[in-house]
């Protein structure tokens, strides 16, 4: 909502008079003023337009105020509407208790006083309004946030392209020339020494290239999905951190979800195993991925010392970026991050609802669940190569 876009005001009386007094009255104020003479006909105002501010009288026939006023505070739409009663009978301090527990934010008594009438109105307009323009400023940040992380993730795939195709090509190519060099007559021990020096090193150069590459964006997300990419990553954790990790999955098949909520789901994953590493001193870690209908949910735990009351809580000034990058992401997706204690442990849950149908054709099957023990055997040979210092 703009600046200088008017607020709907509707205005419900059975009497015309009173419609028209009450149109006279807030007339100056430039709003958009809209009359209905009954409950029902105010109902369907409310259905088709989007209302800021109602102003109805109590006793009205068929449908008075106060049913009217509960009717419009159950519907999910109009739980912040303000609400305002005018009457001429009702108005004893029950009556104002009565109307404020229907959702009424000012009861009025008659006869109505225009000055005290339109400021309260103006007052209830501005507050419509500036609450409207904070929705329209977080949904534009929301969108710019979502933007960023995929310009992020779309950054993290192309360095790691580059990685990959570009430095890490030079150096194999390096590595084969050291190694097609004949040793020289004069002292062929020294030249074999240091021609054997230089391909470990370079080596060890491919390697780390290598795995750093797979780390910025494992290639396995985009080729075959979260689940392959998720048994790649913990075997590798497993070997950096020497803690034990399960990776549990239903249905056995995950199919594809769409690229990016993968990713989320990889990114916010891989961040929770990195904070049990730093921070839980866990010998254990279990991974569930469980996906039904309406949403996929995730689930670490550990068997760590926990956390605090104000962390499970996610107060901001006890949680570090990476929770709240976790978060964020999460949100883009409608979905959330909760965290609790497990007595021992901590348990990270990612729930996010599934709105899209899913990326391949593979089909969802339902069967039991699938515990792979990534400690105990190779799931890929790339993720030997692994560095040691990552954390």
């Amino acid at each position: 909502m703009d600046v200088d876009e008017k607020v709907n005001i509707l205005m419900v009386d059975d009497q015309p008079a009173k419609l028209l007094s009450y149109e006279a009255i807030l007339q100056e104020l430039g709003e958009n003023l809209i009359k209905a003479s009954s409950g029902r006909e105010a109902l369907e105002h409310l259905l088709k337009t989007d209302i800021g501010i109602v102003l109805m009288d109590v006793s009205m026939p068929e449908l008075d105020g106060f049913e009217l006023a509960q009717m419009i505070r159950e519907h999910p739409r109009f739980q912040r509407t303000a609400i305002i009663f005018i009457s001429g009978v009702h108005l004893t301090d029950l009556d104002r208790v009565k109307g404020y527990q229907r959702g009424a934010v000012d009861y009025i008594s008659v006869p109505v006083i225009p000055e005290l009438l339109r400021a309260k109105v103006s007052v209830f307009a501005e507050l419509h309004r500036k609450t409207r323009q904070l929705e329209t400023l977080n949904s534009e940040l929301r969108r710019l946030s979502s933007r960023l992380i995929t310009m992020q993730d779309d950054d993290r795939r192309r360095i790691a392209r580059e990685l990959h195709d570009g430095l890490g090509q030079d150096l194999a190519a390096a590595k084969m020339i050291l190694d097609g060099i004949p040793p020289e007559r004069q002292s062929p021990q020294v030249n074999r020494e240091i021609s054997t020096e230089v391909s470990m090193l370079i080596d060890h150069a491919i390697k780390q290239i290598r795995s750093m590459s797979y780390l910025l964006h494992p290639p396995l997300l985009d080729e075959v999905g979260l689940q392959s990419a998720l048994q790649w990553y913990l075997e590798g954790f497993t070997k950096r951190s020497g803690i034990e990790t399960v990776l549990s999955v239903e249905p056995l098949d995950l199919p594809r979800l769409p690229l990016e909520l993968e990713t989320a789901i990889f990114r916010a994953i891989q961040e929770a195993l990195t904070n049990a590493f730093r921070h839980s001193g866990a010998k254990k870690i279990w991974v569930n991925i469980l996906r039904t209908d309406p949403q996929i949910l995730g689930t670490v735990r550990d068997d760590g010392k926990g956390i605090s009351d104000k962390v499970s809580k996610l107060q901001p000034d006890s949680i570090g970026i990476g929770i709240s990058g976790m978060i964020q992401r999460l949100k883009e997706f409608g979905g959330e991050l909760r965290l609790r204690n497990a007595s021992p442990g901590t348990i990270v849950e990612l729930a996010i609802p599934i709105d899209q149908p899913a990326a391949s054709h593979a089909q969802s099957q339902t069967g039991p669940r699938v515990a792979v023990d990534v400690t105990g055997r190779g799931i890929l040979a790339e993720s030997a190569e692994v560095p040691q210092k990552l954390f």
